[in-house]
């Protein structure tokens, strides 16, 4: 079912041109290039902390609005379904499936699901409106009081804008049916003022089965200030519903039975929603700050995917379906205090966090044409975690700064599964200390050492399980709560005149990876790992109206203590990502970005590996007062690479026997997208 049809939506988008030209004119103020290239010297706790401003975001050509996260450094987002469905992340040698290892936030609400049908940590970025937010803060590795389960990786938190300078209405059309319309604006409202964003797009993208995926977002955001007190409340939504065509066999693209952009299963796809409202607070009383906020929400997602095709039922196929149905609450509550001791000012936060989840009826299920006809297995889920945590920055003089820290979770957890001895609760519990020091600066250059214990969660039916629902022979629960070593030593240097450089040489142990497995669609348990590597960024503003930048990394990664091989499936060794933006004010703008990632290993002995990627888009565009077009070219130089590659066993209909091969889903082609905004 169709959310919106095409046709209205034109309508109301000419209806709302029509309205803001009637509006007032108003000059557009002078877009400044800030975020990553500002100092941070004095305040950043580490090399890799850094920002992306609201201008930097928009000024880069989007194909999904995922690619958001590659403002940070080494963070590689791709797909290997359809639009609907969260992105695959990768950073830091870690192959994170939906976002097993990177925790991310939407102001104070957390992103990503724990105990997920379809992969632990799942994180769909899909409901944010891109032009909503303010500032993207990001941080790596497991060093962060703050930071809590499923960041040993790190984290980014995506900041919502509170008031728009102007209205806007923006229509964008691109090959392929691609349409997506903004509307938004900020009106005084009472004390304080009301912000509100309606986004719809549709896309069918250039598969040889049109996706059909139709997306619709709504922000609503009040805010206030009373003396010292303000506050915010905000509700979003999103509902989408879409047809994919998943990863296919190399095999018979080879043999031409498949074309690059062809598809096994045509009812491959499925459809989400997700509605949250949240609230905070914050009091500033002199050097005191208080603060606190709390959140609720509604997510459901219906997923149809089949990767094997006809490997285990030859007449039906393969296609199963991943449900999943939850409410979901939790909170935030911390103080600040700033204070003056031997002579510097010295600075402590203490807080608690708090999540919960109710799933019912997380299940796996085969199905036929997204019929079902059979129930793997199906639970009901509660799972509650507390948190407490102090951190304190402590300045001996002006060249040592030392931040220790300390987080203590507790979770408790019930399952109630269909097959009762897969039932069971549990409450575990985990302490992590943390600890930064920075020397410095000297000569405009800042030196940092950190390092801490973090940990990520498994999947609460594998806690609890003790037949496999299939065979029924008996298997070993995972760990509930997983430990990760981290540490970091990094410069920033800002010596050289409008140049911001930083590197950063890191190492990460983890007691269990988190290991994707192609053919079932989700990740599992695996055995212990350890990751290191190297980070280099360069910011270059020679003026006001342009930015050059060059992010590159090196990484190695490997299994230990594994029979089958050291290589970490998905795990990319080196990335690199750089552009130039130009333009400010009126006039003409523009942006070129480029982006490659190296060939990965795809199974654990490293016989089989990827293709690098490489891909190049480009923006140009001008703007005049209310009014600005710009025009978007992605995949310039039009390659054939892949987003993402697997390997593993399956069989197509009519072969005779499973066939080991590469799956892949293919990065699209050369396309233009030109968009219209205006502004009052």
């Amino acid at each position: 079912m169709r959310l919106f049809s095409r046709s209205v939506f034109v309508v109301c988008g000419l209806l709302g041109s029509g309205a803001v030209l009637l509006g007032q004119e108003a000059e557009l103020p002078t877009v400044v290039v800030e975020g990553k290239a500002e100092s941070l010297i004095g305040i950043a706790p580490s090399a890799s902390k850094g920002q992306a401003s609201r201008e930097e975001l928009m000024q880069r050509p989007l194909s999904r609005r995922g690619e958001l996260l590659e403002t940070i450094p080494g963070v590689i987002i791709t797909q290997h379904a359809g639009d609907g469905k969260a992105n695959q992340y990768f950073v830091r040698g870690s192959n994170l499936d939906h976002g097993t290892d990177f925790a991310m936030w939407v102001d104070g609400m957390p992103v990503n699901f724990r105990n997920h049908a379809h992969g632990q940590g799942y994180a769909d970025l899909n409901f944010i409106i891109p032009e909503m937010v303010e500032q993207l803060d990001y941080w790596k590795g497991n060093y962060f009081a703050f930071l809590g389960d499923l960041s040993s990786n790190g984290g980014a938190r995506f900041r919502l804008v509170d008031e728009l300078e102007q209205g806007m209405a923006l229509f964008t059309w691109g090959e392929f049916n691609f349409y997506r319309g903004v509307l938004a604006d900020s009106i005084q409202a009472g004390p304080g003022t009301l912000t509100f964003a309606l986004e719809y797009s549709f896309y069918d993208g250039p598969w040889e089965l049109a996706q059909g995926s139709e997306r619709f977002n709504g922000f609503l955001k009040y805010h206030w200030t009373d003396g010292t007190d303000t506050v915010r409340v905000t509700a979003m939504g999103t509902a989408a519903d879409w047809t994919s065509t998943d990863q296919i066999p190399q095999r018979a693209v080879q043999r031409g039975q498949l074309g690059r952009f062809g598809f096994v299963d045509p009812t491959n796809g499925g459809e989400s929603q997700r509605y949250s409202l949240s609230a905070a607070w914050e009091r500033m009383e002199g050097d005191v700050r208080t603060y606190a906020d709390v959140y609720a929400g509604y997510y459901d997602l219906d997923l149809f995917s089949n990767f094997t095709y006809f490997l285990n039922d030859p007449v039906r196929g393969d296609q199963f379906e991943q449900k999943d149905g939850r409410w979901f609450m939790g909170g935030n509550a911390g103080r600040e205090w700033k204070f003056e001791a031997g002579g510097q000012e010295q600075r402590m936060n203490v807080g608690f966090q708090t999540y919960h989840e109710w799933i019912d009826g997380i299940g796996l299920h085969l199905t036929q044409a997204r019929r079902r006809f059979q129930t793997i297995r199906e639970d009901d889920i509660y799972q509650g975690n507390y948190a407490l945590f102090a951190e304190l920055e402590w300045k001996f003089n002006d060249w040592l700064r030392v931040t220790p820290g300390v987080r203590g979770d507790l979770f408790s957890t019930q399952v109630t599964s269909d097959l009762a001895v897969n039932s069971g609760s549990s409450v575990d519990g985990i302490v992590n200390p943390k600890l930064g020091v920075v020397l410095g600066p000297w000569a405009e250059t800042e030196f940092y050492l950190n390092g801490g214990l973090g940990f990520h969660s498994n999947d609460a039916r594998g806690m609890t399980i003790s037949r496999d629902p299939v065979t029924g022979d008996r298997v070993t629960a995972a760990d509930p709560l997983v430990r990760t070593y981290g540490a970091e030593f990094g410069i920033r240097n800002e010596s050289i005149p409008k140049v911001v450089n930083t590197l950063s040489a890191w190492y990460l142990k983890s007691d269990s990876e988190l290991v994707y497995v192609g053919d079932a669609g989700t990740s599992e348990p695996g055995p212990a790992s350890q990751k290191y590597g190297v980070e280099l960024s360069s910011y270059w503003r020679p003026t006001d109206w342009a930015m050059v930048d060059v992010e590159a990394t090196a990484t190695y990664a490997e299994l230990l203590d594994t029979p089958e091989g050291r290589f970490i499936p998905g795990s990319v060794p080196y990335t690199l990502n750089t552009g130039i933006t130009l333009g400010k004010g009126d006039g003409f703008f523009g942006s070129l970005r480029g982006r490659f990632f190296g060939p990965r290993p795809l199974i654990e002995d490293g016989s089989v590996e990827s293709r690098e990627a490489f891909q190049v888009n480009a923006r140009i565009g001008y703007r005049r007062k209310n009014w600005e077009v710009a025009v978007d070219c992605l995949n310039l130089f039009d390659r054939n690479d892949n987003d993402i590659v697997y390997f593993y066993e399956s069989q197509l209909r009519g072969e005779s026997a499973p066939r080991e091969d590469q799956h892949f889903h293919p990065i699209e082609p050369r396309m233009f997208r030109v968009s219209l905004t205006y502004r009052w």
